[in-house]
């Protein structure tokens, strides 16, 4: 019997710190931070009183094929 697509799965999902994100893109994590700002890159705030920033790898990966140049 095929899963149900609409259930969600146990597996932790993998976030990018803005770290990671600016070592991927070759750039400063201010870079990154100003994306952030200006809302081109999407974020999930985590941890106590949502400080933490993490990156879904899907909203990284619609930020550069948006922001190539």
């Amino acid at each position: 019997m095929p899963q149900n697509p609409n259930k969600k799965s146990n597996q932790p999902r993998h976030l990018l710190t803005v770290k990671q994100v600016a070592e991927l893109d070759n750039c400063s994590e201010k870079t990154v931070r100003r994306a952030i700002a200006a809302g081109l890159l999407e974020v999930v705030r985590v941890g106590p009183g949502g400080r933490l920033l993490r990156i879904d790898p899907a909203a990284h990966a619609a930020y550069r094929a948006v922001s190539r140049w």
